[in-house]
């Protein structure tokens, strides 16, 4: 069955889904507080250092913030039990994520052809270092979220913030490996993510609702 086959067969008369549709809500409001701070820090630590990652990472959360409003608008008012609202959503979150990659590639093109390397930035690290240990918490709660609304819209959004612990992770290994010689691992791990951000937005185009 399809997520919007399931929404309308199942309409939030259930006060389960109702809760898990203000926790959704409320989820992405939370984050979106954190990343208008979490994005303007990783952008400038980003110019700071001359890091692809961290400035991509720092691109990201402003994408992660378009998924975030997203969800905020498919669970607000009449849209809640809209399953037009919720396809609307969850395409408007793929489209999210496929911005995102050809930033980071082209971005990566640059930096090699400029010479640029990517130096140790204590604001980048503290940022990063707080993302890497909240965002996994967030996204896994939103994919699960995602999975008892069939609301590929928020499981896709959790994604993402998956995504940014990721990068987060990256983003401080480059930055380590950079002071060893190994100046390769930061547009490595642009590349890497890119291509993970079309492949989900895939997935989000489609539906996909996994919490796994």
């Amino acid at each position: 069955m399809v997520p919007d086959q399931r929404i309308h067969e199942r309409p939030a008369a259930s006060a389960d889904w109702l809760r898990a549709a203000r926790a959704a809500r409320t989820l992405s409001l939370v984050t979106l507080a954190w990343l208008g701070v979490e994005s303007a820090l990783g952008l400038a630590a980003g110019l700071a250092a001359h890091s692809v990652a961290l400035i991509g990472w720092g691109l990201a959360a402003l994408v992660e913030a378009a998924a975030s409003l997203i969800v905020v608008w498919r669970f607000t008012g009449t849209r809640t039990l809209s399953p037009h609202a919720e396809r609307t959503a969850r395409r408007a979150v793929a489209v999210s994520f496929w911005l995102l990659a050809p930033y980071l590639i082209l971005h990566v093109a640059h930096d090699l052809d400029a010479g640029h390397r990517a130096t140790p930035s204590v604001l980048g690290i503290v940022v990063t270092a707080v993302s890497l240990v909240s965002m996994p918490a967030l996204g896994l709660a939103k994919r699960r979220l995602g999975a008892r609304l069939a609301s590929a819209a928020t499981s896709g959004e959790g994604t993402q913030n998956l995504m940014c612990a990721a990068m987060a992770a990256g983003v401080l290994a480059g930055l380590y490996l950079n002071t060893l010689g190994w100046w390769w691992v930061d547009p490595a791990v642009a590349v890497l993510l890119a291509a993970v951000a079309v492949r989900e937005g895939r997935r989000a185009w489609i539906g996909h609702t996994c919490c796994h």
